[in-house]
Order: structure tokens, then C-alpha cells, then sequence
């Protein structure tokens, strides 16, 4: 289940993030070249400035960082984060799960050659650290987990960022992304970014005001040969950017504490068959949950898959991402309601 942060792999409670360092590995990489620019449009005709004094800031859980300047190596651990640094036109030196980030958010295109330090559970601490980062950005759940653990050992910064946190999913999610452009001096770039998501949502409420009702967003994923559906319930990032456009969440049972994600079933779905399904569009590697639901005669029947009120956002959309994701689920929302 690689396709969801590593704290949301279940759905009713937050598992610990597991780091063990793997094998050696001789990236053969050049460890003072400078990362590559991000060369999306978007940040080609970035006139924002980056500043150059010393950071003093502290993370997610009170923790102090300190850096002579900002950082320009980062090597980063969560797909989030890693959108997050793109959008600010920085390039990771190291990521984890190059593939799957890829896979999953189309919201910020990797540049190729980042070093991919393996899964985001287990990565690789010596090829990571063989990048020579200046700043390891990572997903943590609480002070003590065993990633801060781990890079503790290590003589290089360690940002820990909040994955989630379901008492206010978006505030959180620019939080995220304010504090890693403060650590990279990318604040000034982040003001228009942050500018640019509040205008985008203003603009979708308008455009969808009279499209107002119950829904129901969902993924899941298919285990032993059964399905299991989960749905985005309140306190879930694309749960709450619905309502933000005036829709109602319909899905009312019980929830984690960080992400707003509930658990259910065929059977449990079909007691919300009056709302609007959405569901994402992106094929897991690991098992295509559409195409088992397709197949399924008792799922057929509900109204809302037997009405043709069950949509699919399109591929690639994250639905943990930052700004650029959350205009993403912005937009499928718009053009599948107005549609």
C-alpha cells in the first residue's frame, strides 16, 4: 500500500513511520554539483527573489533549525514535501520513490536525475546522505518517531513537517509549504503561490454555486482478493476543499485523527448511494480498485454508480499534496460538477 503517506496506511489509525538504512550503495554522483533548476514554465518566469541571511525556524513540533544560509540541497522523504519544493523552483537532490512520486503526483514534474534513496518507509540513509544534502525534509507524526530517531545521527539539519492534521487539513497544507520556503528562502516565491491558490479557489466557488450537494470522495485498494474502500471524510484535505465549494460530505462515519480518512466496504457505500461518488482516476501498480468495482453486480446497483453520478478525477492527482495538488482537486471538482 505504497500509494498513501506512510502515517495514512490505515485508515482508522496513524502507523509509525519505520526507517532502517538498506545496503551500500555507490551512487556515483558528483556530491558538490550544484541540483538542477527547476525549469517548469512556471517557475522559468519566476521573478521572486531568494533570500541569502541565516534561517533560525522551528519545525512542525518545536524543534529549532539552524542554517548558516538557506538550504539549497534538500533531500526530501514525502511526496507532499517534494511537490512542495518543486513548486518553490528548487530540484530535490534526493527523493524518495522516485517511481511512485510520479505515479501519483503529476501536480510537479521531477526533473531526471534526482537520486532516488528507496521506498519513503525504508529509505536508503547512505545514498541519501551520499548527495551531500544540506537539509533532509521529512513527514513526521510526532517528536519522537523513529525517522527523527534515525537522522539524528547524522551531522545534517532534519525539518520535520506535519503530515496532517484533520482539525484544519488546508491551513496545514500551506503551513507545510510556508515553512519549507522559510528554511529554503523561498518565502517570497510562496506568497504568490499561496496568492495564486486562494484566488483559484474564490474563482471555482463562483463557478460552481449552484452546484451544491451531498458527496462522497473515495480510494481504496484490493488485499486477500477483497475490496476495500475508503473514504475522504471530514478533516481529509480534498474532503474539505469540497465543501469549500458548498458541497456536503456525506460520509459521517468514524475517521483518524490526522488525515479524515474512514474505512468501509461495497455494502457500506451503498448507504450513501443518494450523494455524488468521486473517486480517483490514478491505476495503483498494486491492484486497479475501479476495475474490481466495475465488476461487482452489488456496486452496479447503487444509484449513484447506476445513474452515472460516480466520477473519476483524473490520474495523477495527490490527494496529500500541497497548493498545486489542492488546485488540481480544485479543478476536477469544477469540471466534473459543471460538466
Amino acid at each position: 500500500m505504497k500509494t498513501r503517506p506512510i502515517a495514512a496506511l490505515a485508515p482508522v489509525a496513524v502507523l509509525p513511520l519505520l526507517l532502517a538504512a538498506c545496503g551500500t550503495t555507490d551512487t556515483g554522483a558528483d556530491k558538490e554539483a550544484a541540483p538542477k533548476a527547476n525549469a517548469s514554465a512556471d517557475c522559468t518566469a519566476d521573478e521572486t527573489t531568494t533570500a541569502t541571511g541565516p534561517v533560525s525556524l522551528t519545525d512542525s513540533y518545536g524543534r529549532s533549525v539552524e542554517l548558516d544560509k538557506p538550504a539549497e540541497r534538500v533531500a526530501v522523504l514525502e511526496w507532499q514535501q517534494v511537490e512542495d519544493v518543486l513548486t518553490l523552483c528548487l530540484t530535490p537532490v534526493a527523493v524518495a520513490d522516485v517511481e511512485g512520486y510520479t505515479t501519483w503526483d503529476t501536480a510537479e514534474k521531477l526533473p531526471d536525475g534526482v537520486t532516488d534513496v528507496g521506498t519513503r518507509g525504508e529509505p536508503n540513509l547512505e545514498t541519501l546522505f551520499g548527495t551531500n544534502p544540506d537539509l533532509v525534509i521529512v513527514e513526521a507524526y510526532t517528536p519522537e518517531d523513529e525517522i527523527l530517531k534515525q537522522l539524528a545521527k547524522y551531522d545534517v539539519p532534519v525539518l520535520a513537517t506535519k503530515g496532517a492534521d484533520a482539525k484544519d487539513p488546508v491551513a496545514n497544507m500551506i503551513d507545510t509549504f510556508e515553512l519549507i520556503a522559510q528554511a529554503t528562502g523561498r518565502e517570497e516565491r510562496a506568497k504568490v503561490v499561496v496568492d495564486d491558490f486562494n484566488e483559484h479557489l474564490a474563482d471555482a466557488k463562483e463557478q460552481v454555486s449552484d452546484a451544491a450537494g451531498r458527496f462522497v470522495y473515495f480510494d481504496g485498494w484490493i488485499q486477500g482478493g477483497n475490496v476495500s474502500i475508503r473514504p475522504f471524510g471530514q478533516g481529509s484535505l480534498i474532503g474539505e476543499l469540497g465543501e469549500e465549494l458548498g458541497l456536503e460530505n456525506a460520509w459521517t462515519g468514524e475517521v483518524d485523527e490526522a488525515y479524515g480518512l474512514g474505512q468501509t466496504d461495497v455494502e457500506g457505500m451503498s448507504e450513501l448511494g443518494d450523494a455524488t461518488f468521486f473517486h480517483t482516476g490514478t491505476v495503483d501498480p498494486d491492484g486497479d480498485i475501479n476495475a474490481a468495482l466495475a465488476e461487482n453486480p452489488v456496486w452496479q446497483k447503487i444509484p449513484a454508480v447506476a445513474e452515472g453520478r460516480s466520477f473519476a478525477f483524473p490520474a495523477g492527482i495527490w490527494t496529500f499534496g500541497g497548493p498545486r495538488s489542492a488546485e488540481q482537486i480544485v479543478d476536477a471538482y469544477v469540471d466534473l460538477l459543471t460538466k
